[in-house]
C-alpha cells in the first residue's frame, strides 16, 4: 500500500533534522502498535542516511553487535574495537556527529527497561555532554504509552526535559480513511465504509490487511476477521497485555463493560463490585485508551461523566471478540458472525456519531465539539459544536436510518441549552448513514 497522509508529522521530523545541523536534536514518537511509527520515520528520511536500530528482546551485547554492523553499512565506517555496551555505542555516534551530520532512529525504545535500565541515565549524561557540539538528529519511538511517557515526561527520570519535540501518532483521520476506501473499493457503499471505519479505526496495519484481503464489503470483512488463523482474533490481547502487565484482567473487564455501553463509573463498579477510580484514571491518562466525557455546559467537577474507548478496533474487539471467546475457542466462527450481524447496528450507530464528530472537528469551523445528556442520561443530543469567536453553534442528531430522525424532537431537546447559547446563530442539522461518503 502506498504511503498516505502524515504530512504534519513528516514536516515535524524534517524540522528536527534541519535543526540538528546546528546542534543535536532529540524527538520522541509515541503511538500504539500497528499505527505506522516505523514507516513514518523511514518515509520522512527516505532520501537520507538513517541509522535505524530496533530494540528487540536480545542481550545488550548482541544488540550492540547488530547496531555496529548497521553503522558500518550505512555510514561506510569500519568500527575499530568492540562496542560492547549501548553506552559505548551511543557515545561513539555522538562523537562521530562532531564531524558529520547523522540521523538515528531507535524503535521500541522502552524495551531498554527490560534489557538494562541504566541505559537511560547513560544517554542523558552523554547527550548533555555532546549535544551542543554534535550534529545528531535522534528519534526515539515506542508503543507502550505508560513507559514512553514515564521516560520522557516524568520529572524523576533522567531523560525528562531532554526532548525537543514530541509526536503522538494516531490512526488515519476520517478524511484520509475515506480517500483510502475510495481507492480500494469497487463500490462505494456507506454501510461498508462505516464498517471499515469501525473495524480498523484508521490503524494503518489493519487498513492494509483489510484492503489487501477483502473487497471491503461488510460480509467480506467479517468473514476475514472471523476465520482460521485470523490476525485480528488475538490482536486486542497482543496490543494490551504488555501495557497492563499482571493486572490486565481487571482492565479488560472495564473495557469490555464500556464497549457494552456501561459507560459510567457507578455502572461499572456495581457490576464488578469494586472501586475502579484509579484504574479509570490510568486508562485515561497513562494508557490513553479511554476518554472521559461530560455534557456541554456542565460544571468542571460534575459527576455526570461517561467513558468511551478511544480506539475503534479495540472497541470492536471487546464488543465482539473478547465477548465471544468461548465460541471462538471451539472455532464456531459462524455463531460469532451471526451474533455480530444481530448486534452491529447499535455499535455502528455509536461509530457513526463518532465519525461525524471527527469530521466536524476536522472542518476547522468550530472551537468545541461535544454532546449533551441530562443527569438521568436521557434527552441526549449527539453533537453540539460551537465557534466562540463567530458566535455560531451546530446542534445535530445522528441516526443510521434517516427515517428515524425527527428534527422537531431535536429542537425540543435543545431548548434547555438555549440560555447558554444567547447571542449565537444556531443551526440544526441531521446526519445519517447516507451522508458519510458525501465530500
Amino acid at each position: 500500500m502506498k504511503f498516505y497522509d502524515r504530512a504534519n508529522e513528516i514536516t515535524a521530523l524534517l524540522g528536527s533534522e534541519k535543526l540538528s545541523y546546528r546542534q543535536s536534536c532529540m524527538t520522541f514518537v509515541i503511538g500504539r502498535r500497528r499505527v505506522g511509527k516505523t514507516r513514518l520515520i523511514k518515509e520522512a528520511y527516505k532520501n537520507k542516511k538513517l541509522l535505524y536500530f530496533f530494540v528487540s528482546k536480545k542481550s545488550e551485547k548482541l544488540l550492540c553487535e547488530e547496531y555496529t554492523r548497521v553503522i558500518s553499512e550505512i555510514l561506510g565506517k569500519k568500527v575499530i574495537g568492540r562496542l560492547g555496551s549501548f553506552k559505548e555505542l551511543f557515545e561513539y555516534i555522538m562523537v562521530l556527529g562532531e564531524d558529520e551530520h547523522i540521523n538515528v532512529a531507535i524503535d521500541e525504545f522502552q524495551e531498554f527497561y527490560n534489557i538494562n535500565p541504566s541505559i537511560f541515565s547513560d544517554i542523558q549524561n552523554i547527550w548533555d555532554e555532546y549535544k551542543d557540539k554534535s550534529k545528531v538528529n535522534i528519534v526515539f519511538s515506542g508503543s507502550i504509552y505508560s513507559l514512553m511517557f514515564k521516560i520522557f515526561e516524568n520529572a524523576k527520570e533522567p531523560l525528562y526535559g531532554r526532548a525537543d519535540k514530541k509526536i503522538i501518532l494516531n490512526g488515519f483521520d476520517v478524511k484520509t480513511l475515506k480517500d483510502i476506501y475510495k481507492d480500494f473499493s469497487r463500490r462505494l457503499d456507506p454501510f461498508d465504509f462505516i464498517s471499515f471505519y469501525a473495524l480498523t479505526g484508521g490503524v494503518p496495519k489493519y487498513v492494509e490487511l483489510i484492503c489487501n484481503e477483502t473487497d471491503l464489503t461488510f460480509n467480506s470483512m467479517l468473514n476475514y476477521i472471523f476465520s482460521e488463523g485470523s490476525f485480528f482474533l488475538n490482536e486486542g490481547k497482543d496490543v494490551l497485555v504488555d501495557e497492563f502487565g499482571k493486572d490486565y484482567h481487571i482492565y479488560f473487564s472495564i473495557l469490555s463493560l464500556i464497549s457494552d455501553s456501561k459507560t459510567s463509573r457507578s455502572e461499572i463498579e456495581s457490576i464488578l463490585e469494586k472501586s475502579i477510580g484509579g484504574h479509570l484514571e490510568r486508562l485515561e491518562k497513562e494508557y490513553r485508551l479511554v476518554k472521559r466525557k461530560q455534557p456541554v455546559f456542565s460544571k468542571p467537577n460534575t459527576k455526570n461523566i461517561k467513558y468511551s474507548i478511544n480506539d475503534n478496533f479495540l472497541d470492536f474487539w471487546f464488543a465482539f471478540i473478547y465477548k465471544n471467546l468461548s465460541a471462538l475457542e471451539i472455532k464456531n466462527y459462524e455463531y460469532v458472525k451471526e451474533y455480530v450481524k444481530k448486534v452491529i447496528p447499535s455499535f455502528l450507530g455509536k461509530m457513526l456519531e463518532k465519525y461525524f464528530r471527527e469530521q466536524i472537528a476536522l472542518s476547522g469551523e468550530y472551537s468545541y465539539v461535544g454532546s449533551y445528556w441530562d443527569r438521568k442520561s436521557e434527552n441526549e443530543i449527539d453533537i453540539i459544536a460551537m465557534n466562540e469567536i463567530k458566535k455560531k453553534a451546530l446542534i445535530a442528531e445522528v441516526k443510521l436510518n434517516k427515517e428515524k430522525i425527527n428534527i422537531n424532537l431535536l429542537k425540543k431537546k435543545a431548548e434547555k441549552l438555549l440560555d447558554n447559547l444567547k447571542g449565537y446563530e444556531i443551526e440544526y442539522r441531521t446526519f445519517c448513514l447516507n451522508d458519510v461518503l458525501i465530500p
